[in-house]
């Protein structure tokens, strides 16, 4: 492998973004204050971030030419074997990126420790630059982390790096037709998430978490938290709030993918029925009447560098 460059993936920060849309900080404090939010966080957190950038530029700039890309043109952006990604952000912008990357080595650094819970985020602005010249030497640790992969019956296909959702755009019920294994039924819910072991730290725990939390109605315990045990080559659907009535069930409500074993949905929106992944609702299928999704492990790899 020679690698020749390192390429950055950032997003904007929320000041950033509030300013690009009111065209001035000044106007963009007033509007956030005006709120009830706290300015001072915002501006805190453009801070360190770009402090962690300059930062990771710097001592990159010593080992690796390198170029910056904004997650906005990730999916445009042709990556190629003699790149090493550097992601530099939330645990999100891992997910959202290691879609595009081929299985191109990343190396993810938290900007703020003390603002990220950095599950996917390894490495810091001080220590990232071993894992960097351990892939340029070909002998760097990593994690292979698999896909969830969604197929519509006319041929379309979307990627999931931590879960997929199935269901309404909207905040109305979503009805369909799920099949697993041998059963089949229809139901109306607030749709499927379909979680990878990547994703079992994230929307999956908050399902965990809610029906723990109603769980505690009638036993209780000190555990705080919830999360599903996968493993890598493992999805696991979960049915949020299946609405029993004359024409829909409850009896599939959760189970695990693995192998050859598909989940299959039958849409029978007639309008509004979408398909997304990783939480980016601007990256969907639609998902109306007539459409059959297949859903199960996708064939494609993402390298997470490891410390």
């Amino acid at each position: 492998m020679n690698i020749e460059y390192a390429i950055i993936v950032k997003n904007k920060t929320r000041l950033e973004s509030l300013i690009e849309r009111f065209n001035t900080k000044a106007q963009a404090k007033f509007y956030i204050e005006r709120q009830g939010g706290d300015y001072n966080d915002y501006e805190s957190e453009h801070e360190i971030f770009h402090q962690s950038l300059t930062q990771v530029e710097r001592y990159l700039s010593q080992v690796l030419r390198h170029k910056i890309v904004e997650r906005s043109f990730v999916p445009s952006f042709l990556f190629n074997q003699n790149h090493v990604v550097v992601v530099i952000g939330q645990d999100g912008l891992v997910a959202n990126t290691a879609k595009y990357v081929n299985n191109i080595p990343i190396v993810a650094v938290n900007p703020e420790s003390d603002r990220y819970d950095g599950v996917l985020l390894p490495f810091s602005p001080d220590n990232f630059v071993p894992a960097i010249e351990s892939v340029i030497r070909g002998t760097y640790n990593k994690r292979i982390a698999s896909f969830a992969e969604a197929q519509l019956n006319d041929g379309q296909r979307l990627l999931a790096f931590n879960d997929l959702f199935v269901g309404a755009s909207s905040h109305v019920s979503a009805r369909y037709r799920i099949s697993y294994g041998r059963n089949s039924e229809e139901q109306s819910s607030s749709g499927i998430i379909i979680s990878t072991q990547s994703g079992a730290t994230g929307w999956l725990s908050s399902i965990f978490n809610m029906s723990y939390g109603i769980h505690n109605f009638i036993e209780k315990s000190n555990s705080t938290s919830r999360r599903a045990k996968l493993k890598d080559d493992q999805l696991l659907f979960a049915v949020r709030e299946p609405f029993a009535s004359k024409k829909t069930q409850t009896g599939l409500q959760a189970g695990v993918l693995q192998g050859q074993t598909r989940l299959t949905v039958q849409s029978y929106m007639p309008s509004n029925g979408v398909i997304f992944s990783d939480g980016i609702e601007s990256d969907y299928l639609r998902f109306n009447s007539g459409t059959i999704a297949t859903i199960g492990i996708a064939n494609e790899k993402a390298t997470l560098v490891l410390p």
